[in-house]
């Protein structure tokens, strides 16, 4: 497939679940758009989609003769999702592999994406068809893994590398999500889940760790509310700063090597 007017497409997946994996892309799409870049997001969990509850957005997608339209949140991300395609939030969608892999192609190829400088890719837990079809179809510049503190998300998380990495998928960075409270009465740092086995993982497979988010309340309430794109804070602020960078220079090793 061509990418078309879109400059970087980058998948954020992990393998395994309730790591974050939609909020970090969701909150990194936010933080991107406030830059002014032009942003998308490619909601590629189609039995679990959360992208469009967090930016609070519904559905229906319409087709005008170019293409699928994109919702549009209100800070102006381009957003795709399985759940503008039932009218309730709680309806399942009950498909098998080849039907979701079809979905995933078309998310791509069919909508009308315009220009972007950035279509994040939410990427499902598990290491089978949808990361499969994502990797070997879609020209994807490189995946961003999120994993959080404990020993087996960095378990997991290695499987996902593994794939990406045996495919020829660039790895851009590690963020480690949930890595620390502040305590509200005298801002101590504190390791919920122990020490974090970000670095460890980091320096394994030689990509840097693009951020250690903290559990922030305020972002688990806007969440809830559909209203993410009012959150702000320095570690999102230098988790973009890493992000683009990143990017930047994975796209300049690729154009090195032509």
């Amino acid at each position: 497939m061509d990418k078309g007017g879109i400059r970087h497409v980058v998948a954020i997946g992990s393998g395994k679940g309730g790591v974050g994996k939609s909020s970090v892309t969701a909150l990194l799409a936010v933080e991107l758009r406030r830059r002014g870049h032009a942003v998308g997001v490619l909601d590629a969990d189609i039995t679990g989609p959360s992208i469009p509850k967090l930016l609070g957005l519904t559905g229906p997608l319409r087709d005008r003769g170019e293409g699928i339209e994109p919702a549009v949140s209100k800070s102006g991300i381009s957003v795709v999702s399985s759940q503008f395609m039932v009218e309730d939030e709680q309806t399942p969608v009950i498909w098998r592999g080849p039907l979701v892999t079809r979905l995933i192609t078309q998310f791509f190829g069919g909508v009308n994406w315009g220009k972007l400088d950035y279509l994040l890719l939410d990427m499902p837990p598990g290491t089978s068809d949808v990361p499969l079809t994502v990797f070997q179809t879609i020209p994807i510049d490189g995946m961003v893994f999120v994993l959080t503190p404990q020993d087996l998300a960095a378990l997991i998380v290695k499987k996902a590398m593994n794939m990406a990495r045996d495919l020829h998928v660039p790895l851009l960075g590690v963020v480690d999500n949930m890595s620390w409270i502040a305590c509200p009465h005298c801002a101590t740092r504190i390791e919920l889940f122990g020490p974090s086995r970000v670095g460890k993982v980091a320096e394994e497979y030689g990509i840097p760790v693009l951020a250690q988010l903290p559990v922030l309340p305020s972002v688990s309430a806007a969440a809830d509310a559909g209203r993410l794109e009012d959150e702000r804070s320095p570690e999102l602020a230098g988790l973009a700063d890493a992000f683009t960078k990143a990017v930047d220079e994975a796209s300049k090793g690729s154009v090195e090597m032509l």
